[in-house]
């Protein structure tokens, strides 16, 4: 065995005992052309409001561009499978979707905290520079998993595991050096499209092309503001996030459920009443999602979420609850969730119920966004 096989295989082992699943190595290739697929991306606005994207482009086009003297990387796989499919929730309106990463505590922390740890032994044994990532800079992950051998980026967009499925976080360790080199791993997609096929929203324009302006998890996380009116619907009870095309990988027969219990669904987490969330101000909001990536979307954008969702459910059953937790939001400081109650009441199938509120309402609005809401109807 070669010292630097030797070398590769002691931190492989350092990082399965840390919890890692998978850990391979990729010298960093001259011509980066995932760069091309980005700046495409961007160039046709696909990103939607993730301005950050556009910000850090030249710094994301390639590793070297972010650190100079970045030579390989060491890419490693933290497995999260979900205990059941996340979309069996879908058939239960009244309770709260999150998605699946989400439903404990932030993976960022996490995972950097083993990353820093496995990096402080590289340094000892082999006195390189080096940098730690996990999804917090412009850095491509996904095209250096696929380089590293953990995956392929699947027709979603997303990496996909022989081993694991879809359910991979990644992070990335930079080193000023070639330690080892792994095999690349191909596209074993073939002629499937039931990633495709599950969008509820008919975001990817084609394999492997997304429209991020159409996603849920684009629209639940990092959209501000009112949603089109043509997603709310689709929403269904998914609040936070969405896992449809990922559960839909048939690679996902050989996931396995998450091992770190800081990453399983919290207590509670699988039962949570819409209508008590959208009554959480900021501190209980900030109190219940402690720890969670939930938190850093704010209150006022969780509980537009929230509401889009009541909408469907009270189109579904128009219980009493509902409409009276849907009329409380009518008086919300936050325009954007008054907007979003307005759409929800206009989902009963009672028009009289929605006549009313409009003329006891609609009268004390001043948001012309608001109140072109409530003369759409």
């Amino acid at each position: 065995m070669t010292p630097e096989a030797s070398l590769s295989d002691r931190i492989r082992a350092e990082a399965h005992q840390l919890g890692f699943c998978a850990a391979r190595f990729a010298p960093l290739p001259e011509v980066w052309a995932a760069s091309e697929r980005l700046e495409a991306f961007v160039a046709a606005g696909l990103h939607g409001q993730m301005h950050w994207m556009e910000e850090t482009l030249a710094r994301r086009r390639h590793p070297r561009h972010m650190w100079e003297d970045a030579r390989s990387a060491l890419v490693l796989g933290y497995n999260y499978g979900p205990e059941t499919d996340p979309r069996d929730k879908l058939a239960m309106p009244d309770l709260a979707n999150i998605s699946c990463y989400a439903r404990n505590e932030d993976y960022h922390e996490l995972i950097k905290k083993k990353l820093k740890t496995l990096a402080t032994s590289i340094v000892a044994q082999t006195g390189c520079e080096l940098k730690v990532f996990v999804d917090t800079a412009p850095l491509m992950e996904k095209p250096l998993a696929q380089l590293a051998g953990l995956g392929w980026q699947g027709k979603h967009t997303n990496l996909v595991s022989r081993d694991f499925g879809s359910w991979l976080f990644l992070g990335v360790i930079l080193f000023d050096r070639v330690l080892a080199e792994d095999a690349p791993e191909r596209d074993h997609c073939g002629s499937c499209r039931a990633c495709l096929d599950a969008c509820p929203t008919e975001a990817f324009i084609a394999p492997y092309q997304l429209d991020a302006r159409k996603c849920l998890s684009y629209l639940s996380i990092e959209y501000r503001g009112a949603w089109p009116q043509a997603f709310r619907r689709a929403t269904g009870n998914r609040i936070y996030g969405c896992d449809d095309c990922l559960a839909a990988c048939p690679w996902n027969k050989f996931a396995k459920e998450a091992q770190d219990l800081k990453l399983r669904t919290r207590d509670g987490f699988d039962a949570l009443q819409l209508t008590d969330l959208a009554r959480l101000d900021d501190a209980a909001f900030r109190a219940l999602f402690s720890k969670s990536p939930v938190k850093r979307i704010g209150r006022d954008s969780f509980v537009r979420n929230v509401i889009y969702a009541l909408g469907n459910a009270y189109r579904a059953s128009e219980k009493i609850d509902i409409k009276s937790v849907l009329e409380e939001k009518l008086t919300e400081s936050n325009p954007v969730v008054r907007n979003a109650a307005v759409w929800a009441l206009k989902q009963a199938q009672n028009n009289s119920d929605f006549s009313e509120m409009k003329r006891r309402y609609a009268p004390l609005e001043h948001d012309p966004d608001v109140l072109a809401e409530w003369e759409a109807a």
